[in-house]
Protein backbone atom coordinates (compact mmCIF):
# COMPACT_ATOMS: atom_id res chain seq x y z
CA UNK A 1 0.00 0.00 0.00
CA UNK A 2 1.31 3.45 -0.93
CA UNK A 3 2.35 5.62 2.01
CA UNK A 4 -0.05 8.43 1.06
CA UNK A 5 -2.95 5.97 0.87
CA UNK A 6 -2.09 4.51 4.30
CA UNK A 7 -1.92 8.00 5.82
CA UNK A 8 -5.36 8.81 4.40
CA UNK A 9 -6.83 5.60 5.77
CA UNK A 10 -5.20 6.24 9.14
CA UNK A 11 -6.76 9.71 9.34
CA UNK A 12 -10.16 8.26 8.45
CA UNK A 13 -9.75 5.59 11.15
CA UNK A 14 -8.87 8.23 13.77
CA UNK A 15 -12.12 10.03 12.96
CA UNK A 16 -14.04 6.75 13.38
CA UNK A 17 -12.21 6.15 16.65
CA UNK A 18 -13.28 9.55 17.98
CA UNK A 19 -16.87 8.81 17.03
CA UNK A 20 -17.04 5.39 18.73
CA UNK A 21 -20.03 5.21 21.09
CA UNK A 22 -18.70 3.54 24.24
CA UNK A 23 -22.11 3.71 25.91
CA UNK A 24 -23.45 1.24 23.35
CA UNK A 25 -20.96 -1.48 24.25
CA UNK A 26 -22.61 -2.88 27.38
CA UNK A 27 -26.30 -2.34 26.74
CA UNK A 28 -27.36 -4.31 29.81
CA UNK A 29 -25.97 -1.57 32.09
CA UNK A 30 -27.27 1.47 30.20
CA UNK A 31 -29.17 3.74 32.57
CA UNK A 32 -28.18 1.79 35.68
CA UNK A 33 -26.43 3.50 38.59
CA UNK A 34 -22.82 2.40 39.20
CA UNK A 35 -22.37 0.74 42.60
CA UNK A 36 -19.53 1.33 45.02
CA UNK A 37 -18.24 3.51 47.83
CA UNK A 38 -15.80 6.32 48.54
CA UNK A 39 -15.11 9.58 46.72
CA UNK A 40 -15.77 9.91 43.01
CA UNK A 41 -12.82 8.93 40.84
CA UNK A 42 -11.71 10.76 37.71
CA UNK A 43 -14.15 8.73 35.60
CA UNK A 44 -17.13 9.80 37.72
CA UNK A 45 -17.42 6.41 39.44
CA UNK A 46 -17.22 5.58 43.16
CA UNK A 47 -13.55 4.96 43.90
CA UNK A 48 -14.12 1.46 45.27
CA UNK A 49 -16.40 -0.70 43.10
CA UNK A 50 -19.09 -2.84 44.69
CA UNK A 51 -17.79 -6.03 46.32
CA UNK A 52 -14.16 -4.85 46.37
CA UNK A 53 -11.73 -4.07 49.20
CA UNK A 54 -8.59 -1.93 49.04
CA UNK A 55 -5.12 -3.48 49.29
CA UNK A 56 -1.74 -1.76 49.39
CA UNK A 57 0.32 -4.68 48.06
CA UNK A 58 -0.10 -6.13 44.57
CA UNK A 59 -1.24 -9.77 44.77
CA UNK A 60 -0.01 -12.14 42.06
CA UNK A 61 -2.48 -14.24 40.04
CA UNK A 62 -1.71 -16.26 36.93
CA UNK A 63 -2.50 -19.54 35.17
CA UNK A 64 0.20 -21.33 37.14
CA UNK A 65 3.26 -20.28 35.18
CA UNK A 66 5.24 -17.07 34.81
CA UNK A 67 7.05 -17.18 31.46
CA UNK A 68 10.46 -15.57 31.27
CA UNK A 69 10.25 -13.27 28.26
CA UNK A 70 13.47 -11.43 27.49
CA UNK A 71 13.29 -8.02 25.85
CA UNK A 72 15.79 -9.21 23.22
CA UNK A 73 13.27 -11.78 21.97
CA UNK A 74 9.94 -10.10 22.83
CA UNK A 75 7.73 -9.26 19.87
CA UNK A 76 4.20 -7.91 19.52
CA UNK A 77 2.16 -9.04 16.53
CA UNK A 78 -0.72 -6.79 15.45
CA UNK A 79 -2.89 -8.62 12.93
CA UNK A 80 -6.43 -9.27 11.75
CA UNK A 81 -8.73 -6.70 10.19
CA UNK A 82 -6.15 -3.95 9.83
CA UNK A 83 -4.74 -2.04 6.87
CA UNK A 84 -1.18 -2.17 8.20
CA UNK A 85 -0.39 -5.45 10.02
CA UNK A 86 2.89 -5.23 11.86
CA UNK A 87 5.27 -6.87 14.29
CA UNK A 88 7.05 -4.68 16.84
CA UNK A 89 10.38 -5.52 18.45
CA UNK A 90 11.23 -4.20 21.91
CA UNK A 91 13.28 -1.38 20.38
CA UNK A 92 10.46 -0.39 18.04
CA UNK A 93 7.94 -0.54 20.89
CA UNK A 94 10.02 1.89 22.97
CA UNK A 95 10.35 4.21 19.97
CA UNK A 96 6.57 4.71 19.88
CA UNK A 97 5.08 7.71 21.75
CA UNK A 98 5.31 6.91 25.47
CA UNK A 99 2.72 7.95 28.04
CA UNK A 100 2.52 8.18 31.82
CA UNK A 101 -0.72 7.59 33.66
CA UNK A 102 -2.07 6.92 37.15
CA UNK A 103 -5.00 4.54 37.51
CA UNK A 104 -6.62 2.00 39.81
CA UNK A 105 -6.46 -1.77 39.38
CA UNK A 106 -9.54 -3.89 40.15
CA UNK A 107 -9.17 -7.67 40.36
CA UNK A 108 -12.22 -9.92 40.03
CA UNK A 109 -11.06 -11.74 43.19
CA UNK A 110 -12.38 -8.70 45.13
CA UNK A 111 -9.28 -6.55 45.73
CA UNK A 112 -8.43 -3.13 44.34
CA UNK A 113 -5.16 -1.22 44.36
CA UNK A 114 -5.35 2.56 43.98
CA UNK A 115 -3.06 5.04 42.24
CA UNK A 116 -0.73 2.83 40.25
CA UNK A 117 1.86 4.81 38.28
CA UNK A 118 2.33 3.37 34.81
CA UNK A 119 4.47 4.12 31.78
CA UNK A 120 3.97 2.58 28.38
CA UNK A 121 2.15 2.96 25.08
CA UNK A 122 -1.54 3.74 24.85
CA UNK A 123 -3.50 1.03 23.05
CA UNK A 124 -4.98 3.59 20.71
CA UNK A 125 -1.44 4.47 19.55
CA UNK A 126 -1.02 0.84 18.45
CA UNK A 127 -4.44 0.90 16.79
CA UNK A 128 -3.66 4.09 14.89
CA UNK A 129 -0.43 2.54 13.65
CA UNK A 130 -2.20 -0.63 12.46
CA UNK A 131 -5.30 1.21 11.06
CA UNK A 132 -8.26 -1.07 11.87
CA UNK A 133 -10.71 -1.59 9.04
CA UNK A 134 -14.27 -0.32 9.36
CA UNK A 135 -15.51 -3.86 10.07
CA UNK A 136 -13.18 -4.34 13.07
CA UNK A 137 -15.20 -4.10 16.29
CA UNK A 138 -13.33 -6.32 18.78
CA UNK A 139 -9.81 -7.29 19.75
CA UNK A 140 -8.42 -10.56 21.04
CA UNK A 141 -5.13 -10.38 22.95
CA UNK A 142 -2.81 -13.36 23.47
CA UNK A 143 -0.10 -13.75 26.09
CA UNK A 144 3.12 -15.75 26.18
CA UNK A 145 1.69 -17.87 29.01
CA UNK A 146 -0.11 -21.20 28.62
CA UNK A 147 -2.33 -23.28 30.87
CA UNK A 148 0.14 -25.70 32.49
CA UNK A 149 0.32 -29.06 30.74
CA UNK A 150 -1.37 -27.75 27.61
CA UNK A 151 -0.91 -25.66 24.50
CA UNK A 152 -3.82 -23.40 25.47
CA UNK A 153 -2.55 -19.79 25.62
CA UNK A 154 -4.02 -17.01 27.70
CA UNK A 155 -6.38 -14.95 25.58
CA UNK A 156 -8.81 -12.16 26.39
CA UNK A 157 -11.37 -10.22 24.38
CA UNK A 158 -12.26 -6.51 24.58
CA UNK A 159 -14.59 -4.40 22.44
CA UNK A 160 -12.55 -2.00 20.32
CA UNK A 161 -14.66 0.89 21.62
CA UNK A 162 -13.39 0.16 25.15
CA UNK A 163 -9.82 -0.66 24.15
CA UNK A 164 -9.23 2.81 22.73
CA UNK A 165 -9.95 4.55 26.06
CA UNK A 166 -7.05 6.83 27.02
CA UNK A 167 -6.17 4.77 30.11
CA UNK A 168 -5.93 1.41 28.31
CA UNK A 169 -2.20 0.90 27.88
CA UNK A 170 0.53 -1.59 27.12
CA UNK A 171 2.77 -0.88 30.10
CA UNK A 172 6.42 -1.72 30.71
CA UNK A 173 6.98 0.34 33.86
CA UNK A 174 5.19 0.34 37.23
CA UNK A 175 6.03 2.75 40.05
CA UNK A 176 9.14 3.89 38.21
CA UNK A 177 10.62 0.39 37.82
CA UNK A 178 10.46 -2.21 35.03
CA UNK A 179 7.20 -4.14 35.22
CA UNK A 180 7.95 -7.26 37.33
CA UNK A 181 7.91 -10.62 35.60
CA UNK A 182 5.26 -11.95 37.97
CA UNK A 183 2.92 -9.14 36.95
CA UNK A 184 3.36 -9.67 33.22
CA UNK A 185 6.70 -8.03 32.45
CA UNK A 186 8.18 -7.01 30.17
CA UNK A 187 4.81 -5.78 28.83
CA UNK A 188 1.20 -6.24 29.86
CA UNK A 189 -2.03 -4.52 28.98
CA UNK A 190 -4.07 -2.67 31.60
CA UNK A 191 -7.83 -1.93 31.46
CA UNK A 192 -8.58 0.33 34.48
CA UNK A 193 -12.34 0.63 33.82
CA UNK A 194 -12.75 -3.17 33.53
CA UNK A 195 -11.72 -6.03 35.79
CA UNK A 196 -7.99 -6.60 35.47
CA UNK A 197 -8.16 -10.03 33.76
CA UNK A 198 -9.14 -8.08 30.62
CA UNK A 199 -5.53 -6.88 30.43
CA UNK A 200 -3.31 -9.68 29.12
CA UNK A 201 -0.01 -10.25 30.93
CA UNK A 202 3.13 -11.05 28.89
CA UNK A 203 1.26 -9.80 25.82
CA UNK A 204 2.50 -11.00 22.43
CA UNK A 205 -0.40 -10.60 19.98
CA UNK A 206 -3.36 -8.32 19.28
CA UNK A 207 -5.89 -9.46 16.70
CA UNK A 208 -8.63 -7.17 15.36
CA UNK A 209 -11.91 -8.98 14.68
CA UNK A 210 -15.34 -8.32 13.20
CA UNK A 211 -17.11 -10.60 15.68
CA UNK A 212 -16.52 -11.11 19.39
CA UNK A 213 -14.42 -14.16 20.28
CA UNK A 214 -14.36 -15.15 23.94
CA UNK A 215 -11.03 -15.47 25.70
CA UNK A 216 -9.61 -17.95 28.22
CA UNK A 217 -11.64 -16.94 31.28
CA UNK A 218 -14.74 -15.91 29.35
CA UNK A 219 -14.96 -19.47 28.00
CA UNK A 220 -14.74 -20.72 31.60
CA UNK A 221 -17.68 -18.81 33.02
CA UNK A 222 -16.39 -15.30 33.62
CA UNK A 223 -18.38 -12.31 32.41
CA UNK A 224 -17.81 -11.19 28.84
CA UNK A 225 -18.19 -7.51 29.77
CA UNK A 226 -16.35 -7.40 33.16
CA UNK A 227 -17.77 -4.13 34.53
CA UNK A 228 -16.52 -3.59 38.12
CA UNK A 229 -19.17 -1.05 39.16
CA UNK A 230 -21.99 -3.49 38.35
CA UNK A 231 -20.50 -6.54 40.12
CA UNK A 232 -20.23 -8.06 36.66
CA UNK A 233 -17.89 -10.95 37.51
CA UNK A 234 -19.44 -14.07 36.04
CA UNK A 235 -21.62 -15.01 33.09
CA UNK A 236 -25.32 -15.31 33.88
Amino acid sequence: MATDDLVTRRLKYIQRQIALDKSAVDVQFTGKKPLGSGPTNRHGMPQLPVGQHQVRNWPVLDLGEQPEVLTDSWKLEVVGLVENPLTLTWKQFLELPQADDVSDFHCVTTWSRYDNHWRGVRFKTIAELAVPRSDAHFILCTGYDFMPGSYIPYTVNVPLARAVDDDVMLVHTWEGEPLPREHGGPVRMITPKLYAWKGAKWIRKIEFLAEDRKGFWELRGYSNSAEPWFNDRYAT
